[in-house]
């Protein structure tokens, strides 16, 4: 591991390096992108919400949180979790003390965000285990969407770089799904908002999964592997292809730092193989996997050993710390609970990179937005 001011970098440490120095004090643009799986619906799949039915309403629960801050009566209030706190408190604190813009993306949810936010023209994915997540042409139109606004973006934030998060309810198990179609053994290394992952339980969804769309031995027969696109339509979701198009076409113009643990390690998986496939034009050095040290170095997970399996890039993240936190709700992620979503590891990354924020003040700003949060006025 290697440290460079308020980010520790874990692979790949020479290249990371060189985007720190390359991207410091450069302003950032965020780009939210929301989808929806019905593998989150399964009871104890994840812990984004108290129950499934809480699960249905998270992602644009946090996209109004994250668009619009704290508000006396949102559309749809942040769900109750068992325990912790939303990970779009540490982003919304960060974007909104930055002045940092964002754009908020529906790649797929069951019904649209109560704030402004770019329809793509996707759907919400079927639940993986049945090999049939989602239709082919929506995958493709859904990379050419996320081409499309990756170079779109990217000529909005000029010389600065492209902060891409996600919130996908299950997308830590549709993460593992695809890496495991990609043919990589990551079986055992995936993180979850849980406090200990829940391997067994996505392992076999997964193995279901697979085996349903014909592809559980698919890594023992490389010649006639499937395509990048091919398995996202069987166990994916449609966060990933459309972030994978995003950073494809961005990387060749700016910087793009992949805001998330173990499903972006996915999506760069995905993108270098569908860039490959498709003899895409892009930059490899100009993408990180920016997370949470909760994620990074969570024991239950093996979130490094992951990234050095996969396609070369560097994996960054943010040390900040809930130790010392007046919330018992934040202090619950040093016990592991919830760790990272909705960009909250690359959005306190660059919070440091463009005014070298580090412990002390995201802690303050996470803080104070949480006190507003928690003494609005419905809750007198």
């Amino acid at each position: 591991m290697l440290q460079f001011g308020f980010v520790r970098l874990y692979t790949h440490l020479d290249r990371g390096k060189d985007w720190l120095q390359r991207y410091r004090a450069k302003q950032p643009l965020l780009a939210c992108v929301l989808g929806f799986t019905d593998t989150g619906l399964i009871p104890g799949i994840s812990a984004a919400g108290a129950t499934p039915a809480d699960r249905q309403y998270t992602a644009i629960a946090d996209a109004e949180f994250l668009y619009a801050g704290v508000q006396p009566c949102p559309k749809y209030p942040l769900p109750p979790l068992h325990v912790g706190a939303s990970p779009v408190l540490i982003s919304r604190a960060v974007i909104a003390a930055q002045k940092i813009p964002v754009y908020v993306f529906n790649a797929g949810l069951p019904q649209p965000p109560a704030v402004p936010a770019i329809d793509l023209g996707g759907c919400p994915a079927q639940c993986l285990s049945q090999g049939q997540a989602l239709p082919l042409e929506v995958v493709d139109h859904l990379l050419q969407q996320g081409l499309k606004w990756g170079a779109a973006l990217a000529t909005e934030v000029g010389s600065g770089y492209l902060v891409i998060g996600e919130c996908v309810v299950g997308g830590t198990t549709t993460a593992l799904a695809v890496l495991a179609g990609l043919g990589v053994a990551a079986n055992g290394k995936i993180n979850s908002s849980h406090s200990t992952c829940n391997h067994l339980q996505k392992w076999s969804l997964v193995e279901t999964g697979l085996r349903q769309a014909g592809l559980w031995s698919v890594p023992q027969r490389p010649d006639n592997r499937p395509s990048g696109t091919e398995i996202i339509a069987a166990v994916g979701d449609p966060m990933q292809i459309v972030v994978a198009g995003m950073a494809i076409a961005a990387s060749r113009t700016c910087g793009v730092l992949l805001a998330g643990g173990t499903q972006m390690l996915a999506v760069y998986e995905l993108l270098h193989t569908i860039a490959q496939e498709q003899q895409l034009v892009w930059h490899p050095e100009q993408i990180v996997v920016g997370t949470t040290r909760w994620v990074a170095e969570d024991p239950t997970g093996d979130t490094i050993g992951l990234a050095q399996l996969i396609k070369p890039v560097p994996l960054i993240a943010t040390p900040l710390s809930f130790a010392s936190s007046q919330y018992e709700q934040f202090r619950a992620y040093e016990q592991g609970y919830v760790k990272e979503g909705v960009g909250a590891g690359g959005c306190a990354i660059a919070a440091h990179l463009y005014q070298g924020w580090e412990q002390a003040e995201l802690l303050s700003a996470i803080e104070s937005l949480t006190d507003q949060y928690y003494s609005r006025p419905n809750d007198a």
